[in-house]
């Protein structure tokens, strides 16, 4: 009996140790994850979101309006103080909130949807692919430090 007490004394300093990150991923992001998308498509300043189970429409709230750098290949991006839109497996449609600078114009992305190992950003009629691999970390917005 005295190895039980022990374990779960190990157990219980090694968690808090173990999950040092300074931007623990939020439940939007966990959502995500649901859906079948990576967490690196919100920032890490999501303060609250909103999700209707049956249609699917989903509201984001951050810490107020984010700019960042999208990878692979360093798109300037924007983020609304609130993202909205509507979530099924594997497709996010009616994107509103999210815009990204390409060919000196501002682009709103108005839809992703997962396609095996990669996403598919969709601006009005014209899509995008990248590997998914590069969203698998939750992006800082400029301007911001990590409470670390």
């Amino acid at each position: 009996m005295l190895k039980s007490p022990l374990l779960l004394s190990i157990l219980l300093v090694l968690i808090p140790l173990s999950s040092s990150d300074p931007n623990p991923p939020t439940l939007a992001h966990a959502e995500l994850t649901n859906y079948g998308f990576p967490i690196g498509l919100l920032p890490v300043s999501v303060q609250s979101y909103t999700l209707n189970q049956t249609s699917g429409e989903f509201f984001v709230h951050l810490g107020g309006a984010c700019r960042l750098t999208l990878p692979p290949d360093n798109y300037l991006a924007t983020y609304s103080n609130k993202i909205r839109g509507k979530i099924e497996q594997g497709r996010i449609a009616e994107l509103d909130g999210i815009r990204v600078r390409a060919f000196f114009k501002w682009w709103a992305i108005t839809g992703i949807r997962s396609s095996g190992d990669n996403l598919v950003f969709e601006v009005g009629m014209v899509t995008a692919k990248y590997p998914s691999k590069h969203f698998d970390e939750s992006p800082q917005c400029d301007g911001h430090k990590s409470a670390a």
